[in-house]
């Protein structure tokens, strides 16, 4: 049912009344993920913001939107997610706490459901990792499957009364370019497909002891798993290594009132660092509980990247470009940073660090199989969204990914292996946007551009700019380019070759 478009002050008060509401959320994630408090409680936080997740708000900002564009299609987008959010969030809770109950029983032991994964990753013993993986697929099969069917029902009703036939063609209504980026996707698989072969298979025999012939999705986890670097990569040094890449770009993390550094340890705290924007720019906080290992201190680097950009954001931009807009943005940040953990250049410069340039040659091929899986998603998506029959789609996803990996994946991650709103598109798009920035700064600030105070000046002034403009707009701002996945591939082939 459309909606009557918005006055000029409703729109503000939309606006205002959506700013707190994601504060609140925010704010509830953060003293849950950090170990403040055991439950995470949304409810209250749902029903003190009601009027921002009906239909009739939704469809009201639609009308505006038409009229408009620009800002008012982010908080149409925002709104709408939130219907069909508020409606699914059932399901969701029902997922999380089964998630968190569940457990396998392999063997003699009895394994949290949520630690499969790791497990499997953590295993040396091949047959072990695939007993592992069958209990993993069976509970998902079993208990969280029918969930994800009841949820896609329901967002699929959602979707109609939004006026759209279905997810995928909303999601164009809300100006993602789906046909253009999956056009791109698969050019990537096809230019990457020997590149990747020859890759993944060496890869794989170096670290699993396995030709990729005979590899199986249980392997998976164990390759990138990686436990030879761990040494190269102590936990004492990895907050100080942040510290002074920030330094080098003339930034003082201490010193940014604005960012809260929760460094304690805590026994229910996340082992992962994340960030939490609560208050844009005014309140950014970075929770970390270090462990050590290469993989910690990518995760570190990639959610500080999320920091400084949240933080350096202008306090003057309206919310669409503060909290909003393309999230491809802020991964992109996230990713520029987040990838100088395996710049041969920086290891250098911050560690006493061992076969540099093999490293980085590893997280390449580890890079390129991220992305073409993902590129594979994005296929596999746009025809499960475009579907009414989603209980049928097992056997495409199988398909699709096994062409991408040539290792097939389970049928039972189907759904679960879907992040809502299309989020596949933020990081495809995001990790073409770091590939391209990173040229950029190379270009005008040479190879260790990460420790010149001009490149810190440009960064400022880029992060200040929030998500005004879109992931194509602010390259084509900066360079005169637009995002292309062939940038990912030319990464890659620097490094691997």
């Amino acid at each position: 049912m459309p909606g009557s478009p918005q006055t000029p002050r409703e729109l503000d008060t939309f606006r205002e009344r959506a700013d707190r509401f994601i504060a609140a959320l925010d704010e509830e994630y953060y003293l849950h993920f950090a170990g403040h408090k055991d439950s995470l409680e949304l409810e209250a936080i749902y029903d003190d913001f009601a009027d921002l997740t009906t239909l009739e708000e939704a469809n009201a900002l639609g009308e505006t939107a038409a009229v408009d564009g620009g800002g008012v299609r982010e908080l149409w987008r925002f709104a709408s997610e939130q219907y069909m959010g508020n409606l699914t969030r059932e399901h969701a809770e029902r997922v999380a706490g089964l998630e968190a109950t569940l457990e396998a029983k392999v063997g003699e032991a009895s394994i949290p459901y949520r630690m499969l994964r790791p497990t499997i990753a953590n295993e040396p013993d091949r047959d072990r990792r695939r007993e592992l993986e069958a209990a993993r697929n069976a509970l998902t099969e079993e208990h969280l499957n029918p969930i994800y069917l009841e949820a896609a029902d329901v967002e699929q009703q959602a979707t109609e009364a939004l006026g759209a036939p279905n997810y995928r063609d909303l999601y164009v209504r809300f100006g993602f370019r789906l046909d253009e980026l999956a056009a791109q996707c698969q050019e990537f698989l096809d230019s990457t497909e020997r590149l990747y072969l020859d890759a993944i298979d060496r890869l794989f025999r170096d670290r699993v002891g396995l030709s990729l012939d005979i590899a199986e999705r249980w392997d998976v986890g164990r390759l990138f798993r990686a436990p030879n670097w761990d040494k190269a990569f102590p936990e004492d040094r990895m907050l100080p290594a942040l510290e002074g890449t920030l330094s080098d770009l003339g930034i003082d993390l201490r010193a940014q009132a604005n960012v809260e550094l929760d460094i304690e340890q805590r026994p229910k705290k996340s082992p992962r660092p994340f960030c939490v924007p609560i208050e844009v720019p005014q309140r950014v906080v970075l929770v970390l509980q270090p462990i050590g290992g290469a993989d910690d201190w990518a995760g570190l680097f990639h959610e500080a990247g999320h920091v400084e950009h949240y933080a350096n954001t202008a306090a003057d931009l309206p919310l669409e470009a503060r909290r909003l807009g393309d999230l491809a943005v802020t991964e992109g940040w996230a990713s520029f940073l987040q990838h100088l953990t395996n710049e041969p250049a920086w290891l250098n410069r911050r560690l006493d660090f061992p076969s540099p340039n093999e490293f980085a040659r590893e997280g390449a091929v580890e890079m390129l199989y991220i992305a073409r899986r993902y590129s594979a998603k994005l296929l596999y998506e746009l025809e499960l969204h475009s579907t009414r029959d989603v209980g049928t789609m097992a056997p495409r996803y199988q398909e699709i990914l096994a062409d991408a990996l040539k290792i097939t994946p389970s049928p039972s991650d189907y759904l679960a292996d879907v992040d809502s709103g299309f989020y596949v598109t933020e990081y495809l798009r995001s990790w073409a946007l770091e590939a391209q920035l990173r040229e950029h700064f190379r270009s005008e600030f040479g190879n260790e551009w990460f420790a010149r105070r001009e490149a810190g000046s440009l960064l400022r002034d880029l992060w200040s700019e929030g998500s005004r403009l879109d992931a194509d707009e602010l390259l084509r701002q900066l360079s005169g380019s637009t995002i292309e996945m062939e940038a990912v591939a030319e990464r890659v082939r620097e490094r691997v070759r």
